[in-house]
């Protein structure tokens, strides 16, 4: 590809199931086809991860939807415009309650959404102390769990003090009595099931529009400097997409997310086979459709700022904002 800006590239990733297209262009060599040298970087929170791309240290990065209007609000303290010419994953995050809370409160897994959340925000009403936690401020986690305590009450919804959290923590956050719940994405709401600790009540699904939750992002002058070999990086995940999309045997996937320390327990065809299946499932349809991003994604999510965290915009900001938000490619 003699075409190519630069060849050497790092992208940065946090570790949760919806980065698996991005892996499995690095391990299938599409990366390579394309005359890329791929360094993939995993980070420890989304924080960093946001940070690091805003200043060059990374060349791309899976990211949060929100992060895209934010930082073209300037809400992430940064500024630093990003875009996105590839969703990665669609809404499939799910909220999680510890099990000890689900059994004092009755919450059953019969329970649906405006249910669940009915009971939980009656115990905060009888001065119950509840921690919620999600993954960062701009993100369809945060939304979501507000969104579903709204469900049932919007005043507890808008009041409610969330703690932020790395998807990697949640569990252990959980583990040790620091938080009672936590709305994020998989493997860690299957991971706290299987170790006993939590319980799923909600699937964002039930909450939410069908929206963007993870792109491939890149700083906007990025992409004004290298248009060839972010074509050429989107070019291999997309194609590592479709096969995932119809593959009939995940065992080298399966075996790359166990090397990648994405998945920490056991799970197979034999061992918590509903939990393998429902795992395979999600990785097939985190974009089921097309993998371009839609003005009207981004349009939720500024909305969903102006209604949760106070901020102001005329419709025709929140227009040009989704616009710029999103990068496509001249055919």
């Amino acid at each position: 590809m003699t075409d190519l800006e630069k060849t050497q590239i790092q992208i940065g990733y946090i570790p949760l199931l919806d980065c698996v297209a991005v892996l499995w262009a690095k391990q299938r060599g599409f990366f390579a086809e394309r005359g890329l040298e791929i360094t993939l970087v995993k980070e420890a929170s989304w924080a960093s991860l946001r940070d690091r791309l805003a200043f060059g240290f990374l060349d791309a990065a899976h990211c949060l939807s929100a992060m895209l209007p934010a930082a073209a609000l300037g809400e992430d303290q940064l500024g630093i415009p990003l875009q996105t010419a590839l969703v990665l994953s669609h809404n499939r995050a799910f909220i999680s309650l510890s099990q000890k809370l689900c059994f004092d409160l009755q919450i059953s897994e019969q329970d649906h959404a405006r249910q669940s959340a009915e009971k939980v925000v009656s115990a905060i009403q009888a001065q119950q102390s509840i921690q919620l936690a999600h993954v960062f401020k701009q993100s369809i986690h945060h939304y979501c769990l507000r969104e579903w305590l709204a469900l049932a009450n919007v005043e507890i919804a808008e009041k409610i003090k969330l703690t932020t959290l790395p998807p990697p923590y949640m569990v252990e956050a959980l583990r040790s009595h620091v938080i009672d719940g936590f709305c994020v994405g998989e493997p860690w709401n299957t991971q706290g099931e299987l170790l006993g600790l939590s319980q799923i009540v909600a699937s964002s699904q039930d909450v939410i529009p069908k929206v963007a939750d993870k792109v491939l992002a890149v700083t906007a002058d990025w992409a004004t400097q290298h248009p060839h070999t972010h074509r050429a990086l989107v070019a291999a995940i997309e194609k590592a997409q479709q096969e995932l999309q119809v593959l009939d045997d995940y065992t080298e996937v399966w075996k790359m997310l166990m090397d990648f320390n994405i998945v920490q327990f056991q799970c197979s065809d034999s061992i918590h086979v509903k939990k393998f299946h429902s795992i395979q499932t999600i990785i097939r349809n985190f974009v089921n459709e097309s993998s371009a991003p839609k003005l009207e994604d981004f349009h939720w999510l500024i909305q969903q700022m102006l209604k949760w965290d106070q901020i102001r915009l005329s419709e025709q900001s929140i227009d040009q904002i989704s616009q710029n938000c999103i990068l496509s490619f001249d055919p």
